[in-house]
């Protein structure tokens, strides 16, 4: 089982417009709801991929009941088990504004519940039991106002310390603190990597951080792929083409295919090339934890996979 954190888990609103004007009123062809956070939407490309998922974080109020609603549906991504910590705050929404006409997405973060001390020690509870049944664990995501800064490095070192291999997926201090607990990967964007390091060169930024606790490091740096830094090497790697559509999402795919790699043992290389192809055929999903399948399939032959130099 691989299980997935969300901290700061959200109702996922989608609006489709045909066109997307500052200072309009419009009118919304489409809305969909799915349960939301870079968690869950890693968990439901994990359940696509075919790997039994379990989802814990926070939820509450009327938006949490909603989420967990919506969570306990069949998919066709298949099924993803519920281990959430009830708080009494009310789970946050997060709204998408698709324009039709040019493929953009505007994304609206609200800030999540309050949670209060006794809600997280009740947190760590939870998570240190389903550790003793978990092959990998995915820390993603922000932190819900009253989550102490330090928290990932807490379950980083919980996951390490039940000799769980543990991917997080953060930014801003929250990382840094992640950081300094040594997880076997950490998955910052471009912009997430220079916000901790202070530079915007990808390669000097993925040493930086890599000095600062990880073992590996891989990078998304958008349409120009993934930079990767591993015990066993450095690669850079990029999709066949580059694809128009929603990027939301495409970085929780990468989390995902990661983590299936990890626990299905294979190769860097291998694992990276997944990572590419489903990041693509992410963003021509309609919403996050989606991708297209036969477009993922047909570009994963196509990645290409450049070996920069030997292990760092």
């Amino acid at each position: 089982m691989i299980l997935t954190v969300t901290l700061n888990a959200a109702l996922d609103i989608t609006y489709r417009v045909p066109r997307l004007e500052p200072r309009a009123s419009h009118r919304v062809r489409e809305v969909a709801e799915r349960p939301g956070g870079k968690g869950l939407n890693v968990a439901r490309v994990l359940g696509a991929l075919g790997h039994e998922t379990l989802v814990t974080g926070f939820t509450g109020g009327p938006n949490g009941d909603r989420l967990r609603a919506l969570l306990s549906e069949v998919t066709e991504e298949g099924p993803v088990g519920d281990a959430f910590v009830a708080v009494g705050g009310d789970t946050r929404r997060t709204v998408t504004v698709v324009d039709e006409a040019s493929g953009d997405a505007t994304v609206l973060n609200e800030p999540g519940p309050q949670v209060t001390p006794a809600e997280w020690e009740r947190f760590l509870d939870v998570y240190g039991g389903l550790l003793h049944d978990a092959t990998a664990v995915a820390l993603c995501g922000s932190l819900p106002p009253g989550v102490p800064v330090g928290a990932y490095g807490t379950l980083v070192r919980a996951a390490r310390t039940a000799g769980v291999p543990v991917l997080l997926d953060t930014d801003g201090e929250p990382l840094l603190r992640g950081l300094a607990a040594r997880p076997d990967v950490v998955k910052p964007n471009s912009r997430e990597l220079a916000g901790i390091t202070g530079t915007t060169e990808p390669l000097r930024a993925a040493r930086l951080a890599q000095r600062r606790g990880a073992h590996s490091v891989v990078a998304s740096l958008g349409e120009d792929g993934l930079l990767a830094l591993t015990p066993e090497g450095v690669w850079r790697v990029e999709p066949p083409r580059r694809l128009a559509g929603n990027p939301t999402g495409a970085g929780d795919s990468v989390v995902a295919a990661l983590l299936s790699g990890l626990v299905e043992g294979l190769p860097w290389p291998d694992r990276l090339a997944r990572a590419a192809a489903l990041s693509a055929a992410t963003v021509r999903a309609e919403v996050a934890g989606e991708f297209d399948r036969v477009l993922y399939e047909e570009l994963l032959p196509g990645v290409r996979i450049d070996r920069q130099m030997a292990a760092v």
